[in-house]
């Protein structure tokens, strides 16, 4: 079974073991600090280092070093990149002690290694503790449930602040 299939039926048996999963809202997690409208990285690394750029201005990651080789190390493993312009970047810390998230937008398609090959102007990061799985399934799965919906990609490219991004988030499609 393809890595893809496998995470897929993770989500699907979480998603049914505990309905309350979906009213995870990403508001609960993310915050103005840690929303970026405007990376400049050209690379996946320059975009993931600004990203870890966010979380440790927010004070969400103390040790930054632990955390970019979570995210590279999974990055080694299968690009992030999803489909329609999207990349979240994740891993698993031992410093990190609970989930931790950014998102960042870039004004410039950047070549993310994305499943459809097509360059990522949406980035959503995302560090939680080596040890807690259900957390960090539970954010991915909402996560890829929610950015499925063009209207809300739109709404994130077209945002000209971070509440515009929270609340486009906030709503229900």
């Amino acid at each position: 079974m393809s890595f893809k299939k496998k995470f897929a039926v993770s989500c699907l048996t979480i998603l049914r073991r505990d309905c309350k999963i979906i009213s995870m809202n990403l508001k609960s997690v993310l915050t103005a600090d840690t929303i970026s409208l405007n990376l400049k990285g050209t690379s996946k690394e320059e975009i993931i280092n600004e990203l870890l750029d966010i979380l440790v201005a927010a004070g969400k990651v103390q040790d930054r070093q632990s955390a970019f080789n979570a995210v590279m190390d999974r990055e080694k493993k299968m690009s992030t990149g999803m489909k329609h312009g999207i990349a979240i970047p994740h891993g698993k810390c031992a410093s990190i002690t609970e989930l931790v998230a950014c998102i960042g937008v870039s004004k410039n398609p950047i070549d993310f290694d994305a499943l459809d090959r097509e360059p990522c102007r949406i980035f959503i990061m995302t560090i939680s503790p080596a040890e807690k799985t259900g957390p960090h399934l539970q954010f991915l799965a909402e996560t890829s449930l929610l950015f499925r919906s063009e209207q809300k990609r739109q709404e994130v490219l077209n945002a000209t602040a971070p509440d515009s991004i929270l609340a486009a988030l906030s709503e229900s499609s």
